[in-house]
């Protein structure tokens, strides 16, 4: 989960980084005015912060909908167990009860003798 999460975040940083250096590259090579320039970079900058908003939204989603599906995943479990536990245990009685009662036969028969 961690590697994931790790994964995501490095993911998001080479992006960041790929605006950067692309910004820069188009500084130096934009044929147009410094303040035309100036607005281009901020549009952009806006719209990669509001794509990283908009990724980190559904990172944040799909890590609470996989925790919910955990939780489920586990009750599901637990209640499981507890009926196993439960047949288990009343299969064990009935064993038990089997095994006196064939075990009081067993005595009558002999005492028979």
């Amino acid at each position: 989960m961690e590697d994931k999460d790790k994964n995501i975040a490095a993911a998001a940083l080479m992006i960041f980084a790929g605006g950067i250096i692309g910004a820069g590259l188009a500084l130096l090579f934009a044929p147009q005015s410094g303040s035309k320039t100036r607005k281009d970079i901020s549009r952009y900058s806006k719209k990669a912060r509001n794509r990283a908003d908009e990724a980190v939204d559904d990172l944040a989603d799909n890590v609470s909908h996989l925790v919910e599906a955990i939780g489920e995943k586990t009750d599901d479990l637990l209640e499981k167990g507890r009926d196993v536990a439960g047949g288990a245990r009343k299969d064990l009685i009935r064993l038990i009860e089997e095994g006196a009662s064939k075990l009081e036969k067993f005595r009558t028969m002999l005492s028979r003798m």
